[in-house]
Parts: C-alpha cells; structure tokens; sequence
C-alpha cells in the first residue's frame, strides 16, 4: 500500500476553545515546519482569516502541501486561497450542522455551489479536498463525477465523532461502512473528533487510507495528555511505522494525491 499521508490541524479545537493553538503567520508556519518534521505532509490551515500572509509564510518556511479550509465560509471569502494558488482547497459535500462549545454552525451548500468550486479548483489549478459526513456526501461526490468536473484521484476526508446534525458513530464498523460507498480513485483521509480516535486511525492505517491529526480534532495523546499538534503527529507517525507502513513524504504524498502536475 501507498506510505501514510498525514494531514496536520493546528487549528482552533471547537470543543475546548481554551486550547492554545497557533494563530499568527509566523506561527502558523513554524508549526507547519514542525510538523513535517515530525512526518506530517500536509497542512491543514484555517489560516485565521489571513489567507495571503499564511500561505506565503508557511512556503517561506517548508515545502509542506497547504490545505486551506474553513468549507463553511462564502466562495467570495475564499478567493485568496485561489489566488495564492492553495494546494487543494476544503470542500464540504453537504450541509453544515455542527454544535461546538461556543458555537453551532448551520449552513446549506447547494449543489451549484459545488459545481462553482469545480469549475474554480479547474481554473486556477487548486485541488478540490471533498469533506465526506454520511453518505448522501458520497451521493454529491457522484454527482459532481458524473458531470465530468473532477478528475481522479478524488481527495476526501471522511469525518467522524464531529458533534451535531452530521454526526456519525466514531466507530471501525462506521469507517469501513462509509469506506465502501466511495467510488473508485478516491485517496482517503480520515478524522475522528473523539477519544476513541487512535482506534479508527489505526484502522485507516492498515487499511491503505490516510489520516488527520492535529487540535482541531482531537487534542489529546493516547496516554490523555494535552499536546500540540505536532506533538499528535509524531505520536500517529511512530504508530504508523509500528504497524509496517512508512509514513510519506511530500514527493510521495504530491504523486499520491495527484499534485505533482499541478
């Protein structure tokens, strides 16, 4: 199977708000450098509303692969992740229903707004990352492939344990269930916002899929200890090696996720 890609959240963790994460440019690249130290290939940035200085910041620093998200904001609010020309950009399949400690977010997506972003990843050469709740996620997914907007590989991230309308069990039996539907050419990533965490990941790494680690999804090591994201990915990488896969490094995880072209 492919070496493990490794997503890196230092992001805001919507369930305990008083957990420090970093939110200035430099920060936020110094955090990305540590993290593909660590074995983390890909950063996944909300960027705090700084979306130019960020993305500029972290290239300066490291060659990680930049993931700029925040799927629940307006196109037009995103326009710099385009125009910074963002590896890949987050996606939201369907509806946004998620209940956090200090705020609930509800929000439609249509599906003419995924049409849009299609034809946006297309134009500017951004790579869409599609973020997979349940399976009518899936059906959207074919929907969009059946129109010949995407080509493969198609990156998804499947979410699981996330509080609220959307929520699904964080549970091996939900991850393989949801693993199944997913039409063929899909690198998949997985994230689990749960205790039970690392089982699911662990599941995902024998698996051949991918994982998310970081903050925002859980800030929590094995042992329960609170720790930085690089901290979590290191823990994952050497998880990783112990079970016989090598984690990737950038050049891997470009031809994996079909970057290198880009």
């Amino acid at each position: 199977m492919d070496p493990l890609i490794i997503v890196a959240t230092p992001n805001t963790c919507w369930l305990k708000p008083d957990v420090e994460y970093p939110r200035k440019p430099a920060h936020i690249a110094l955090e990305a450098k540590l993290c593909l130290e660590r074995g983390a290939t890909v950063l996944h940035t909300h960027a705090e509303g700084q979306w130019s200085k960020v993305i500029r910041a972290v290239r300066a620093s490291c060659d990680i692969i930049v993931q700029s998200g925040m799927s629940s904001l307006e196109i037009e609010e995103r326009m710099d992740c385009f125009k910074e020309k963002s590896d890949m950009l987050s996606i939201i399949l369907n509806h946004h229903d998620e209940a956090f400690a200090e705020v609930d977010c509800l929000k439609l997506h249509s599906k003419q707004e995924l049409v849009r972003y299609a034809q946006l990843c297309a134009k500017y050469h951004v790579a869409p990352e599609f973020e997979v709740w349940h399976a009518g996620s899936i059906w959207n997914l074919n929907y969009l492939i059946n129109k010949k907007l995407l080509k493969p590989p198609y990156i998804t991230t499947l979410f699981f344990g996330w509080p609220g309308g959307t929520w699904s069990p964080p549970s091996v039996e939900e991850y393989l269930y949801r693993r199944r539907l997913l039409p063929p050419g899909c690198a998949v990533v997985v994230s689990i916002m749960h205790e039970d965490q690392i089982k699911i990941l662990a599941a995902a790494v024998l698996e051949g899929d991918h994982v998310r680690v970081g903050t925002e999804d859980n800030p929590y090591t094995r042992s329960g200890k609170l720790a930085k994201t690089h901290e979590l990915v290191n823990e994952i990488a050497n998880i990783s090696r112990s079970l016989g896969r090598p984690v990737a490094s950038v050049k891997q995880a470009r031809k994996i996720l079909g970057l290198d072209g880009r």
